[in-house]
């Protein structure tokens, strides 16, 4: 495994988006001979984020990353943004670092690109890994961003109170209770920090998941003709979108499996790794749901 604070990319760049208005900053670690794994972004991440995660997977694989608009170098301007839009802009990206074939890993947010992907551009992937989204629209969850608008839109006062709201929900309770206090307050801080003076960031990276709904309502059936193999990892305490609403994906994507991650919330690569690593290497490596656990 490679040392976090030896880690530093291969290459790195912008690809320039809309005509040249816009610009989308990422990242490659790897020598171009092996797979490519990309993790996709959750919604208050940046490249820097995965540092500590690449090393699961590198150097047996090259890995890709990449900031969305609202994030990290790319473009931040106050304008909407679309889910849809993101999934392109990984094929640009690709493009431009010589790239045919990736495994995306979504967790949260990044999996809504995820699945936006493997419906319009499953020639472009060899698998996908989705976890803590939905393919249905659900009432619970339209609250659960409803309130989060809310409080993006308040004052900074109540932001900062947001955030103690986004972390008690984030993760299961072994995790909680390891980090509660001091290391959950650094974190939070870290949040607060990053996004006080540019929570319009936050905001259009939220309202981006109002046409990602609408399309399922549009078009129910939009991701069953995904044939490309899918893993669902679930934690089993996830409250951000629990279980039960994860399943209904396994329905609809007809070359699927759902695993279930014990002791886990939200979170699931970062709760629970001595099991999501395992079982994503086996998936990777099997390139088939019809693998050993």
């Amino acid at each position: 495994m490679v040392e976090n604070d030896k880690l530093t990319p291969t290459r790195s760049g912008f690809v320039p988006v809309e005509d040249g208005t816009r610009q989308i900053y990422w990242e490659y670690f790897g020598n171009g001979e092996k797979e490519v794994v990309v993790f996709l972004n959750g919604l208050a991440m940046l490249t820097k984020s995965w540092y500590r995660t690449v090393p699961f997977l590198y150097p047996d694989y090259d890995i890709l990353l990449y900031d969305y608009f609202g994030q990290g170098q790319s473009s931040q301007k106050d304008e909407p943004y679309f889910i849809n839009k993101f999934a392109d802009y990984l094929i640009e990206v690709m493009d431009a670092a010589g790239v045919d074939k990736v495994h995306p890993i979504g967790v949260s947010y990044g999996g809504f690109i995820g699945a936006e992907l493997g419906r319009l551009h499953q020639d472009r992937l060899h698998t996908l890994i989705l976890s803590g989204i939905l393919l249905t629209r659900e009432t619970l969850f339209q609250m659960y961003q409803d309130i989060s608008l809310r409080f993006y839109h308040s004052t900074d006062e109540v932001f900062d109170i947001y955030t103690q709201y986004l972390y008690e929900k984030t993760f299961g309770e072994n995790i909680s209770r390891k980090i509660y206090g001091a290391a959950m307050d650094a974190g939070r801080y870290k949040f607060y920090d990053r996004y006080k003076d540019k929570k319009y960031c936050l905001v259009r990276l939220t309202e981006a998941q109002n046409p990602y709904f609408e399309n399922i309502d549009t078009n129910p059936e939009a991701y069953r003709g995904v044939q490309t193999p899918t893993l669902i990892l679930t934690g089993e305490q996830d409250r951000a979108i629990p279980p039960w609403q994860q399943s209904k994906m396994v329905d609809i994507l007809p070359n699927s499996r759902q695993i279930m991650i014990p002791d886990c919330g939200h979170m699931t690569y970062m709760e629970r790794p001595d099991i999501f690593w395992p079982v994503v290497r086996a998936f990777l490596q099997a390139k088939s749901v019809k693998f050993e656990v």
